[in-house]
């Protein structure tokens, strides 16, 4: 019923000529072609009938995206980005109703952003009030303080209008700058005072350099420590280019010092890691050895019980090193395979045997364990080729990564499936061989 319904959109909006899709004209767009017919005309209209539910997905996604959030200005770009899809996005529906949703946005949009810039510049002249009236204040730290969170508050404040931009931006510099060139003035005079705040912070670079090398490491690193807090509490006032050489010469200090700390940390870390894999590698090829030994060891029964208990240990063991992880999985995947596969053709066959109610000869049943093998593979080619058809279709949109991976992951195990049953058909095929001599 869907797929009728779909059928008739896409007839309303799309026509099929010479093998081809065409997106029927509307607004100030021609008809255009957006594919070709890949199987029957009718799977190729619904085809591309779904793919404008999908385009009209997102466009509404988008639109409650803009109706939840406080900044809708920020969404401008992106419905703009919608609008040019229109022009171009290879599907069959209503884009002229879409274009129209997507142009009301827009202006919604705008008009938020206009408001939004009125009401910047009201929250910035307060701003710039509140500056010019501390701007003479020799209250130093409270002032700064207060004038450091004006320019945050001025900084996270949105745009005004562009016309505007300039003249405000220089007042509120302007009595910001001010303060802050009075403060410099007053400091200035007390050089006395910055030079013993400078030799404080040279005995305590002094001090760390003499640690640096240290392999005490918990003493040391609870001195550096100490020394770290002794240097926030120093305080003072410098030119800031010489705080930045006092600070660079003694964080260099405590950071040789930690990067050793670090450096022997992440070895003792890498050996217990080490060890870690290779504990979870000789479990996990324990796990391996019994799967491959299932079929030789045990009745079908119990193989295939024993996988599964197998592939539950397996799931409990921990990682192994990388470079060996994917080796390990193929060999246990591929033996319980197998165990599978055999199970399943032992479970037709008996079956088959019932419904026939026939007994096979030792070269009579390998022969029918062979051509139901081929028939298994035959439809596990033809369910391959369908994922593969489905995979070659997807669009590399983000949104379809999910979908993407689940497709490959199938298509793996579509493949690794066919080769089992192509091995068990060459073991037969060797049975055989070897009952003929």
């Amino acid at each position: 019923m869907e797929n009728n319904e779909q059928l008739e959109e896409a007839r309303k909006y799309g026509f099929i000529q010479d093998q081809q899709v065409w997106l029927k004209a509307f607004m100030n767009y021609p008809d255009r072609r957006v594919g070709e017919v890949k199987e029957s005309e009718e799977d190729s209209l619904v085809y591309f009938a779904k793919r404008f539910d999908m385009f009209r997905e997102k466009v509404n996604n988008l639109l409650e995206r803009i109706a939840t959030s406080e900044n809708k200005g920020s969404f401008l770009m992106k419905v703009l980005h919608m609008k040019e899809q229109v022009g171009n996005y290879d599907a069959l529906g209503n884009f002229e109703e879409i274009y129209h949703t997507l142009s009301q946005a827009e202006e919604e949009i705008n008009e938020t952003i206009r408001q939004n810039r009125e009401k910047n510049l009201s929250t910035k002249i307060g701003l710039i009030q509140e500056a010019e009236a501390l701007q003479d204040s020799v209250e130093w730290k409270e002032t700064s303080d207060k004038m450091k969170d004006l320019r945050a508050t001025w900084i996270k404040t949105g745009p005004v209008e562009k016309e505007l931009t300039d003249e405000i931006e220089e007042r509120f510099k302007a009595a910001l700058e001010g303060f802050f060139e009075r403060k410099k003035s007053f400091f200035n005079d007390k050089k006395q005072m910055q030079n013993r705040t400078y030799e404080r912070y040279k005995d305590l670079i002094q001090r760390s350099v003499a640690l640096q090398n240290s392999e005490d490491w918990e003493a040391t690193t609870a001195k550096l420590k100490e020394l770290q807090n002794q240097w926030k509490q120093i305080g003072g006032s410098l030119p800031r280019a010489t705080t930045n050489k006092l600070w660079t010469d003694f964080r260099k200090a405590h950071n040789h010092f930690f990067e050793r700390l670090k450096v022997k940390i992440t070895n003792e870390k890498t050996e217990s890691k080490d060890k870690y894999y290779e504990v979870n590698l000789e479990k996990k090829q324990d796990l391996v050895s019994q799967a491959e030994q299932l079929l030789q060891h045990n009745s079908l029964n119990d193989a295939v019980r024993r996988a599964k208990e197998l592939q539950a240990e397996w799931k409990k063991v921990g990682p192994v090193r990388p470079d060996v992880s994917d080796a390990v999985w193929e060999r246990f995947i591929k033996a319980c395979d197998r165990v599978f596969e055999m199970s399943s053709l032992e479970h037709y066959i008996r079956k088959r045997q019932q419904s026939s109610n026939e007994t096979y000869s030792d070269e009579d049943g390998l022969h029918a364990r062979i051509n139901a093998l081929r028939d298994f593979i035959k439809s596990d080619r033809q369910e391959l080729e369908v994922l593969e058809t489905n995979l070659g279709k997807l669009s590399d949109a983000p949104s379809n990564d999910a979908f993407r991976s689940m497709l490959q992951g199938k298509i793996r195990n579509f493949n690794r499936k066919i080769k089992t049953k192509q091995d068990l058909i060459e073991m037969f095929q060797g049975q055989l061989s070897t009952s003929s001599k």
